[in-house]
């Protein structure tokens, strides 16, 4: 069992920057790859980063190619998201989930989810 816990949403201008944190509960975390999902009003969760156990392979959505990082690390139990030169159409609530690779992942068959976190970037 993993538990998982978002933080470091909130309300940021476009062009600014936000840093978002999943901790996970359990000693199994190095085991799972870890992915960023986020969910806008009106429209369907998506993929929006991936990071494998090793951090040797990741995945990311299209439109946020060179502004977000995703990171790990495995001693602290967390995964990063690191999100630069916000846009409006970024806004979302954010959700971390823990799976067994970066394919199940990336289709939205992990196996834990968090509660979310809400970046709202502002025009």
């Amino acid at each position: 069992q993993v538990q998982l816990v978002e933080s470091g949403g909130g309300l940021v201008q476009a062009g600014g920057s936000l840093r978002l944190s999943c901790a996970a509960s359990g000693r199994t975390f190095r085991r799972y790859t870890m992915g960023w999902f986020r969910q806008a009003p009106g429209k369907e969760r998506e993929i929006v980063a991936a990071i494998s156990w090793s951090g040797g392979s990741i995945y990311y959505l299209e439109s946020v190619k060179g502004r977000f990082t995703i990171s790990r690390d495995n001693a602290k139990n967390t995964v990063y998201l690191q999100m630069n030169s916000l846009k409006p159409e970024d806004t979302a609530v954010y959700y971390c989930n823990a799976g067994p690779d970066v394919g199940t992942v990336v289709r939205g068959f992990g196996d834990y989810w968090g509660q979310g976190t809400q970046v709202t970037v502002a025009s």
